[in-house]
């Protein structure tokens, strides 16, 4: 049988080769370098197509479709949100995505996005620290200690400077994982027994919880002026994380407001009630942070661009590298229009 050419191979990034490339080049560098690629895409925010995403909701859980394109290249991920996984011992959160170039559709990268996807949310929650916090941030709260956390207090400590974490979650166990795993990093971790303990003295306050229902993880007399809230639990109908009163008395910024009027924080409020974009921010055309007393509020849902993203930043570090391997997923006839005679000469061989 002939061998496939090599426009027919594709390279994928399994979980094995992900770890390594992110430890090889280390994880404040990749998350630094994902926050780079995030932010120059957003700068060209009106060059993609944008939907919100295609969801299919079940009463456990919900299977994502995340696609865009630049007009040059396509890229989809295919996510899941499953709460009741851990139980079993399995992950909340899987995804693998692809990457296309649209002058041929061809595949140019697939690739494992469970790692990838924990990376660049933390990224992106990052940058819009950097854009929304208050300067000189210390201090940050993080709440609910699940898979997410670490990578999230790594990312504001590369990128904005935090040095004192205070973690809360209902579970000891997983704070105490939590707490563990920073051990080394650099900063300062502070186990905290409450969510009302762990926002003082926060100048951001990070809220990531997984559970799939209207909960109140902060309520409105926890948050006091000058905060910055990332709120990055609430992702899908049905699940929010802060009281209705904190989100009137912020000001509050979002990815794409089609999509996170029904799946973030935002899903409480009337669909009138006015939200920015936050590309608008990071090009000077709106404004962020206006002031010491300011509640910013980041509403983060997760969007297509941003996995667009990392998959561009995952395609360019793997060149010349080993972190990953071939695949024969496209048929290569050596006549294009004789796709059977490819077939029926496999047979005879």
């Amino acid at each position: 049988m002939t061998p496939p050419s090599s426009k027919a191979l594709v390279p994928f990034v399994s979980v094995e080769n992900m770890m390594r490339l992110v430890l090889s080049r280390g994880i404040e560098t990749v998350l630094r370098e994902l926050v780079d690629y995030i932010e120059a895409d957003f700068r060209r925010w009106p060059d993609f197509d944008k939907t919100p995403r295609v969801a299919s909701h079940s009463d456990i859980g919900v299977i994502e479709l995340m696609p865009t394109s630049d007009g040059a290249h396509y890229g989809f991920k295919y996510v899941n949100g499953h709460p009741s996984n851990t139980k079993s011992g399995l992950q909340t959160v899987t995804a693998f995505g692809l990457l296309a170039d649209v002058s041929t559709g061809y595949p140019i990268l697939l690739t494992e996005m469970t790692m990838l996807t924990a990376l660049r949310t933390a990224a992106m929650s990052a940058l819009a620290g950097r854009v929304l916090a208050p300067k000189n941030s210390k201090t940050m709260a993080m709440i609910g200690n699940g898979a997410q956390s670490e990578f999230q207090c790594l990312a504001f400590n590369a990128v904005c400077g935090i040095e004192t974490v205070r973690l809360f979650d209902i579970d000891r166990g997983a704070t105490q994982k939590c707490a563990s795993n920073l051990s080394g990093h650099g900063l300062e971790v502070v186990i905290c027994s409450s969510a009302e303990e762990a926002v003082e003295g926060a100048q951001i306050v990070t809220t990531c919880t997984a559970d799939k229902q209207y909960a109140t993880i902060l309520t409105d007399n926890m948050i006091g002026s000058g905060v910055h809230i990332n709120a990055i639990g609430g992702d899908c109908p049905g699940k929010t994380e802060l009281h209705k009163d904190i989100l009137l008395r912020s000001d509050i910024f979002v990815e794409y407001p089609p999509q996170t009027r029904i799946e973030g924080e935002i899903q409480q409020l009337a669909p009138e009630h006015p939200v920015t974009e936050l590309w608008e921010v990071i090009i000077g055309q709106k404004t962020g942070r206006t002031g010491d007393r300011q509640i910013t509020l980041f509403d983060s849902v997760g969007f297509a661009i941003e996995d667009f993203s990392a998959l561009r930043y995952i395609h360019q570090a793997i060149q010349g590298t080993g972190f990953s391997q071939p695949l024969d997923m496209l048929a290569d006839p050596d006549d294009p229009r004789d796709l059977f005679g490819m077939l029926s000469r496999a047979d005879a061989t």
